[in-house]
């Protein structure tokens, strides 16, 4: 496959923030140009899981470009065709509840938005607490849209956290090819 260019969107699932800085990396490593976006709250908010300046250094030290932090920053990816794919990665349930209903108020829901507009792919890594409660209508409504596709996803703590879904983010690359293609990679939950 030739080298792609990726928009790579993060959300506040803060605690697998190294997970996806992980798959930046190897994407990077392979040869791809990867197009940081950071939502609103992934962009300004200290947890215990690192400060937010430190995550947007380093983000922006892999790819080599400033992160897209806001609405008018991601609104011309639609416009310019600037990726061959949208990967969020984690996306959370908020995100997933504006995608399924058409809210752009975000830079990641905005760059999904716009990227959407020329009929390219769309991909979704999960990580929310409320999949299998409040947010399966979201998943359901966005399993059934044209262009997005979902990293392969599991129960990450079925014992005390039984409504918690987390994608398996070691699957992105392959999730990515196959959504390239126009397929949804296989299962989707296990």
């Amino acid at each position: 496959m030739s080298k792609l260019c990726i928009g790579f969107a993060i959300c506040g699932s803060f605690c697998t923030f190294d997970k996806a800085k992980e798959q930046i990396r190897f994407l990077c490593d392979n040869g791809n140009t990867v197009v940081p976006v950071m939502s609103y709250n992934a962009y300004s908010t200290d947890t215990r899981f690192g400060k937010a300046h430190e995550h947007i250094a380093e983000i922006e030290e892999i790819t080599g470009k400033k992160i897209i932090s806001t609405i008018t920053d991601a609104e011309p990816i639609g416009p310019k065709k600037m990726l061959d794919i949208l990967v969020i990665e984690p996306c959370t349930g908020n995100t997933l509840a504006k995608l399924a209903n058409g809210i752009t108020d975000t830079p990641v829901t905005l760059a999904a938005k716009a990227h959407l507009r020329n009929n390219r792919p769309l991909l979704i890594a999960v990580s929310t607490n409320d999949a299998l409660s409040s947010s399966a209508a979201n998943i359901g409504k966005l399993l059934n849209t044209k262009n997005v596709y979902f990293v392969p996803m599991r129960q990450d703590d079925s014992k005390n956290k039984p409504r918690s879904v987390v994608a398996d983010f070691t699957r992105t690359d392959d999730a990515i090819k196959s959504a390239i293609d126009g397929i949804q990679l296989q299962p989707v939950i296990f």
